[in-house]
């Protein structure tokens, strides 16, 4: 598992921005963590409750990452266009990464291999990447039970404070 101190794998995957259906264009992790503190928030699949609750709260605290000027990604194995969607239909304030080939996933290992016993995704997890590129705050979901994500929301915030 990628773990606090690693340099984060580098990646380049489609990015939805969610203004239409195909809102697309190349994401380069090593490119974004220039630009300030990066938050890569991994969840399962889009439409499906535990990821829009867990999309949804960073979604309504995300002035406080702002204000820290850190930039916040969603992240799962979801095809660009379908994210895009997503992003309209639950009003999400930042944009969704497709690791459409599972690469990132197994890169972090993050990989949820049966949900619902028939596909591999994302486990849900998150990241915290300086402007150097290392990992200053990794969390992965051990079992089956979703954490509170206010909570967590609150953790990542205070971690990429920490990161600044």
């Amino acid at each position: 598992m990628v773990d606090i101190g690693d340099t984060a794998p580098d990646f380049t995957v489609p990015k939805a921005g969610g203004d239409a259906y195909n809102d697309l264009e190349p994401f380069t992790l090593s490119d974004a963590v220039a630009d300030g503190p990066t938050v890569l928030s991994f969840y399962p699949a889009a439409f499906t409750s535990g990821c829009t609750d867990q999309m949804c709260a960073l979604r309504d605290t995300m002035h406080l990452f702002d204000d820290l000027d850190a930039q916040v990604y969603g992240l799962s194995v979801d095809l660009p266009f379908a994210q895009n969607i997503w992003i309209q239909q639950e009003n999400l304030n930042f944009p969704m990464l497709s690791d459409w080939d599972h690469e990132v996933i197994h890169e972090y290992d993050a990989v949820l291999e049966d949900m619902y016993g028939m596909v591999e995704v994302a486990e849900r997890a998150t990241f915290v990447v300086d402007t150097d590129g290392v990992v200053t705050y990794a969390w992965v979901r051990e079992g089956d039970e979703n954490p509170d994500f206010d909570e967590l929301t609150e953790e990542v915030r205070a971690a990429v404070e920490d990161a600044r």
